[in-house]
């Protein structure tokens, strides 16, 4: 462990520029109809805008995480700090859709370089028999900002306009850039040599199938142009990420992705089970949001309002899981988490019609409030607990990709499952004038509020199902080990979890 006398003001500093990177992982999904409104776009242009962020943030995580370890996290932090700060200035500029998502972009990147350390540094300077407390608090900021974001989103697009969820970040990363400079230990480094081929590889692979599966809808799944279909860029794309794991596991370097953190078992289901959690957090707000402004009628700030219970029992009780996680096995807390977490999904889905009362809402997303303080501390101290310091950068890395993996499928996918089920559930032009956005906030017919409900409803069920998964993946966890480093290292037996 680091000698580093007052990590809890470290970890304090830290989180509030993770924070601001969770946050506007979401917070587009209020302000979509506002988007497609002042910026002249469709509905999977404006997709595109949270896409192409979840995907620039999630490919470079696994060198980031290195890049930390080899030039000092704190320095990666405030380097991808100032990017991140920047490029939500330029996303604010933006005069034009594509404008919009290449400042995304930019704003990923900036947010690659940052999420790997605040794992990194909590890893080196809490050993893992009092990790739980911090990630704790690393677990009630990610659930609180993830669903903070829809909330705070929608009172600046109702105050000030869309442009203001990116504007409101200059303030916060002057803030944090501050905090971080004088509280967060310059740590030692370790010398890593840089796998680019697999960095081509790996973002070469997530573009292909990211690209077909949300744009296969608008080319009915087929022919796209010339030789390319949509299927074909699919199947490509799982071809260049086989390559890529194969890739790493033949080198003679440094690999990318080190397969030998996988032979841990809990590492390798907490990074499946996380990767769902990605998934079903960012696919379930967008249908969600777009309901409540184009079929009930509700300003970005009222249909933002939804989430408010479950930012205020995530934050009440992700620092109490945390607290259980040092005294008991994590699995059965993550465990309760995923199930409460596809069952108020499956549950808000099969009662969103267009003359539900809204109160009738707000009781699957109190669970879903539950369900995710549950979930990121337990699976962030199962990923981590066994990790020596030297991996704290890789392990990091590649917890923080899978995650933003899950989200990057979770946006393409409801993407994907929303224009299906629009173009199932709506007449043929009705259906292209919705996706289109024509319609508009609290614009849409009456005749046609019954389908479009609907469509929304469904497309919950894929987060559902598959945080299922997770939950499935976390019944499995091995018992945790005692620590193999820290002050109760030579004494396992009375840093030993309850037995399960």
């Amino acid at each position: 462990m680091e000698n580093v006398t007052k990590p809890w003001p470290a970890l304090w500093a830290l989180v509030i520029g993770f924070f601001m990177i969770l946050v506007d992982s979401t917070i587009v999904s209020v302000a979509t109809p506002a988007i497609m409104t002042g910026l002249d776009a469709d509905i999977n242009a404006v997709i595109w805008v949270t896409s192409a962020y979840l995907l620039a943030y999630a490919v470079p995580l696994l060198i980031t995480g290195r890049l930390g370890d080899r030039f000092g996290p704190k320095n990666m932090y405030l380097g991808g700090l100032v990017i991140f700060t920047a490029a939500s200035v330029w996303c604010g500029l933006s005069g034009d859709i594509t404008m919009l998502i290449v400042a995304r972009v930019v704003q990923g990147l900036g947010a690659a370089l940052m999420t790997p350390q605040t794992m990194a540094v909590i890893t080196r300077i809490f050993p893992p028999d009092r990790r739980g407390q911090a990630m704790g608090l690393w677990g009630a900021v990610a659930g609180v900002a993830t669903l903070a974001g829809p909330i705070l989103g929608g009172v600046l697009v109702d105050a000030a306009g869309w442009e203001w969820i990116f504007f409101i970040n200059a303030p916060v990363g002057v803030v944090a850039f501050i905090l971080a400079w004088r509280l967060v230990p310059t740590l030692t480094t370790h010398q890593h040599r840089f796998d680019l081929l697999g960095v081509v590889l790996s973002a070469v692979g997530m573009f292909l199938i990211v690209f077909g599966i949300q744009e296969g809808p608008r080319y009915d799944w087929g022919l796209i142009s010339g030789p390319f279909t949509v299927l074909g860029l699919i199947f490509a794309g799982i071809f260049v990420l086989a390559g890529f794991v194969i890739w790493q596991a033949v080198q003679k370097g440094e690999p990318l992705l080190p397969l030998g953190l996988f032979a841990e078992r809990n590492f390798s289901l907490s990074n499946l089970a996380i990767t769902t959690v990605g998934f079903a957090f960012t696919g379930m707000a967008i249908p969600l949001m777009i309901y409540a402004q184009t079929v009930r009628g509700l300003t970005p700030t009222q249909s933002a309002l939804l989430f408010v219970p479950m930012a205020v029992i995530t934050g009440a009780l992700a620092p109490v899981a945390g607290k259980l996680v040092d005294r008991m096995n994590p699995k059965y807390i993550a465990l309760v988490g995923l199930v409460f977490l596809s069952g108020s999904l499956f549950w808000l889905g099969s009662i969103l019609t267009e003359d539900v009362p809204i109160w009738h809402l707000l009781l699957p997303l109190s669970l879903l409030g539950f369900a995710s303080a549950g979930i990121w501390a337990p699976l962030a101290t199962t990923a981590t607990r066994n990790l020596p310091p030297r991996d704290a950068g890789a392990g990091s890395g590649v917890y923080n990709t899978t995650r933003q993996v899950g989200a990057v499928l979770g946006s393409a996918g409801i993407a994907a499952i929303m224009q299906a089920r629009l173009s199932a559930e709506l007449p043929a032009g009705a259906g292209a004038a919705a996706q289109g956005g024509t319609a508009g906030a609290g614009g849409l017919p009456e005749a046609l509020q019954a389908g479009f409900s609907a469509a929304m409803g469904q497309a919950l069920f894929l987060p559902a199902a598959v945080a299922l998964l997770g939950a499935l993946a976390v019944a499995f966890f091995a018992r945790p080990k005692a620590p193999t480093w820290g002050p109760r290292a030579a004494a396992p037996a009375a840093a030993d979890v309850q037995a399960e």
